[in-house]
Order: C-alpha cells, then sequence, then structure tokens
C-alpha cells in the first residue's frame, strides 16, 4: 500500500501495538487510530513517514517516551497524542516544527518543563492540550508570539510561576483552561479576544476580588469556571453584561452579598453553581429558568415560586443549607426529570405536595431539617425509582395521630426497594415501642415483623 495517504481507523476495538511497518508508508499524510486498545511504545519508525501532517493517537494505552525523531516530522500540522499513559519529558525540537498548528499531549504522565521560547516563530499555532500531566517550572514567556492562539489548556501540572499579563493580547483566544496563578484578573479582563468563549480557572489561587472589568470580557463567552479560588466580595453587577454565559460556577468561594439583579440579562444562562460560598439575599426570577440549580451552603431567604415549574430541563437542584421558607409549591411536582432535589436545612413548613408524586424520575430527596408538618403523602409510594428518601427532623406525624403523637424525623436508605406502604407496615407505623433510639440526624426503628426486611432510620 506504499500509495496510501489517509488511514483512518478511529474508535474500534483494535488491540495489541502500532505495526513498525506504517513507517514505511512513505506517502502517508494523515493516520488517525484514535480510541482504540493500543499498547507498547511508539516507534521511532513512525518518524520516518516524512510527509506526515497529522498524527493522532490519543485515547489508547501507550507507554514510555515520545520519540525524539517524531520533531523531525516537518509537515506536521497536528500532533495528538492525549490520554495515554506517556512519561518523561516532551521533546523540545516538536515545538520547533514551523507547520504545527495544534499539539495534544492532555492526559498523560508527562515530566520536565518548557522551553520559554515556545512560541517563537510560530505564529500559527492555534491549540496548545498541556492539561493533566506532571510539567513543572515557570510558564514559558513571550506568550503572545502564538498570536493566533486560540486554545490554551495548562491545567493540573506542578508550573510554579505566574501566567503574565501578555495573556490580554491574545486576540483569537476561545479557550482558556488553567489553574496556574495569573498574575492578576485584571490581566485576564483586558483580553481583546472577542471570540473567547471559555475560561476555566479552578483551583487558581486567586485570594483577591473579582474586577468589574471581568464582566466585559466578551460577550461570545459561554462558560465560566473560577471554582476553589479564595475570591472575595461580591459578584460584580457587570456579570450580566455576559449576554451569551450559559455555565456560570463560582462554588466554594468567599463570596458575600446578593445575586446581582443584572443577572436578569442572561436569557441563555442555563446552569448555575454558586455552592458553598456565603451570598445573603434573595433568587431573582430568572434562577426560577434555568437547566441546573446548585446554590447549597449559603444564606439565602426567600419562597420556593411557583415559577419553579419552569425548571423542566434540570435533573439536579441542590439549594440545602439556605434561608427558604414557607411553603413548597405544588407546582414541583411538574419537574418530572429532577433526579436529584435537596432542601434539607431550611425553614420551610407545611405540607409535602401531593403532586411529588408526579417526579417520576426522583432517585434522592432530602426534605430534612426543616418545619414541614402533616403526613407523608401515600401517593409518594408511585416514585419508584427512589434510592435515598430524608424527611427527617421535621413535624411530620403518622395519620390519624394529632400533633402532640407527631414523629420527629424519618428517613429511610433501602437496600431492597420498598413501597411506602412497606415502610409504614415494617415500623408498625412508627409505633413507638418500636424505637430504639433517638439522635441529632434522626430516629431508628426496629423492623416489626420478620416479614419486613428493612432499615428505617
Amino acid at each position: 500500500m506504499s500509495t496510501l495517504e489517509t488511514l483512518n481507523l478511529n474508535f474500534n476495538s483494535i488491540e495489541g501495538r502500532i505495526p513498525e511497518v506504517i513507517g514505511s508508508l512513505i506517502n502517508l499524510r494523515e493516520l488517525n487510530i484514535r480510541g482504540n486498545r493500543l499498547i507498547g511504545s511508539i516507534h521511532l519508525s513512525l518518524s520516518n513517514a516524512s510527509r506526515l501532517e497529522t498524527l493522532d493517537i490519543s485515547s489508547n494505552s501507550l507507554q514510555g517516551n515520545i520519540p525524539e525523531g517524531i520533531g523531525n516530522l516537518h509537515n506536521m500540522k497536528l500532533l495528538g497524542i492525549q490520554d495515554n499513559q506517556l512519561t518523561i519529558s516532551i521533546p523540545f525540537r516538536i515545538f520547533n516544527i514551523s507547520r504545527i498548528e495544534v499539539i495534544a499531549f492532555t492526559g498523560n504522565s508527562l515530566s520536565g518543563y518548557l522551553p520559554n521560547g515556545l512560541c517563537n516563530g510560530l505564529p500559527i499555532r492555534k491549540g496548545l492540550y498541556l492539561s493533566t500531566n506532571k510539567l513543572h517550572g515557570h510558564i514559558f514567556t513571550s506568550l503572545s508570539n502564538c498570536s493566533q492562539l486560540q486554545i490554551l489548556s495548562l491545567s493540573e501540572n506542578e508550573f510554579d510561576g505566574p501566567i503574565h499579563s501578555e495573556i490580554g493580547r491574545l486576540s483569537n483566544l476561545q479557550q482558556l483552561d488553567n489553574s496556574i496563578r495569573l498574575v492578576n484578573l485584571t490581566s485576564l479582563s483586558s483580553c481583546v479576544s472577542r471570540y473567547l468563549r471559555f475560561i476555566g480557572l479552578t483551583l487558581n489561587p486567586i485570594n483577591g476580588v473579582l474586577p468589574v472589568s471581568t464582566g466585559n470580557i466578551s460577550t461570545s463567552l459561554t462558560d465560566f469556571f473560577a471554582d476553589s479560588c479564595k475570591i472575595k466580595g461580591r459578584i460584580p453587577n457587570d456579570f450580566g453584561n455576559l449576554s451569551n454565559l450559559i455555565d456560570f460556577s463560582l462554588s466554594k468561594n468567599d463570596l458575600v452579598g446578593s445575586i446581582p439583579t443584572s443577572f436578569e440579562n442572561l436569557r441563555n444562562l442555563q446552569r448555575l453553581n454558586l455552592n458553598n460560598d456565603k451570598l445573603t439575599g434573595v433568587v431573582g426570577d430568572i434562577l426560577w429558568k434555568l437547566h441546573d440549580l446548585a446554590l447549597s451552603s449559603n444564606n439565602i431567604v426567600g419562597t420556593l415560586p411557583p415559577e419553579i415549574r419552569n425548571l423542566k430541563a434540570v435533573t439536579q437542584m441542590d439549594m440545602s443549607m439556605n434561608q427558604f421558607s414557607n411553603g413548597i409549591p405544588r407546582q414541583i411536582g411538574g419537574l418530572q426529570n429532577l433526579v436529584h432535589l435537596s432542601l434539607r436545612n431550611n425553614k420551610l413548613q407545611g405540607s409535602i405536595p401531593d403532586s411529588m408524586s408526579n417526579m417520576v424520575g426522583l432517585e434522592f430527596l432530602d426534605l430534612s431539617r426543616n418545619n414541614i408538618s402533616g403526613n407523608i403523602p401515600k401517593s409518594l409510594e408511585k416514585l419508584q425509582n427512589m434510592k435515598y428518601f430524608n424527611v427527617s427532623v421535621n413535624r411530620l406525624y403518622r395519620k390519624g395521630k394529632k400533633a402532640p403523637q407527631q414523629v420527629d424525623s424519618l428517613s429511610a436508605i433501602t437496600r431492597k426497594r420498598i413501597s411506602y406502604y412497606e415502610l409504614i407496615q415494617a415500623t408498625d407505623a412508627l409505633s413507638e415501642s418500636n424505637l430504639i433510639g433517638s439522635g441529632s440526624f434522626g430516629s431508628v426503628y426496629k423492623r416489626y415483623s420478620q416479614k419486613w426486611n428493612c432499615h428505617c432510620s
């Protein structure tokens, strides 16, 4: 097959090693064997395929090092070796291939450092994927010389120096995935790229406030992640200018104040994660139209409005450990795609809506540590997918009894699925005669009959 120019075997179940004979295909321009089960090393013979422009051997189980000879493939435009088990350092000659546009080494165990002049004389480079390795040392200087760079991914390495302010001059940058310390966020907010869509700064030790100018980075921005960055202060109102934002996450920081009212302008927002911050205030109407919502461990007040029914696409909702009050709206029953719902540790009152029996996708339900009263609706036995059910530390009482005989807790984690009726039967309707003990998280009952095999607490 000496005239073969393209060999594409992506995403099959091919096993074994890369055949040495492939290096003798002197006319080969594209070799794509991504997503297979290849083992062994990258054979030096590949460096003999001198016309090779695309080499993608990602997502296999290749080991060893990257041969120095790969740096002699001067026609190379795309080199993809990510998601393997490669070790040792990256040959510097690879970074000197003048035609190369994309270098993708993410998800290996490559070590060593990067050359300072990595971008010198290589203005056409568009993608540099180096995340999840063991690279160390300082970040290369003259980053702005990669003037066509669109993707820069450097997170989860062992770099010990910052990315400097020159990143703001990358006018074509579309994606920044970085857990390395920026000199300051102002250098990022000065980015002149109108194409910037993705910013990932998770675990970046920012240890400061979000500059107001960050809200004016790019109207093209769709994703902004800055979790666990020690960010302080308030969320700037100018974030409402990011009109195309879809996914916004600032969890596990030290944010204070309320969610900006300008978020009403984020008409495309689908997911908001502000878990484990110190936010207060009320939740605006726009937030009840999202596809995913995580606001746990704050100090947010207000009620759950009927508009909660608009979250029809949501699968997970965590608003635990806040100050939500009043009742659970019956409209929540319309969320049939919801799998995980946690409203624990709030100040919710009233009864459990019977409409919740319509939430057929529900697997996890935690309403514990509220002031919910009344009976547990028998209709909830229709929730056949339920795996975790917790309504402990409330004011619920069993049917037919008045408030003085109320039972303060009921939760169940079952190894074998049982119905609501079976649960009540197993404990003799939560009879005090079957009460084993009580604690801060609820009460423990023994089963009433040998017929039933369940654990209730």
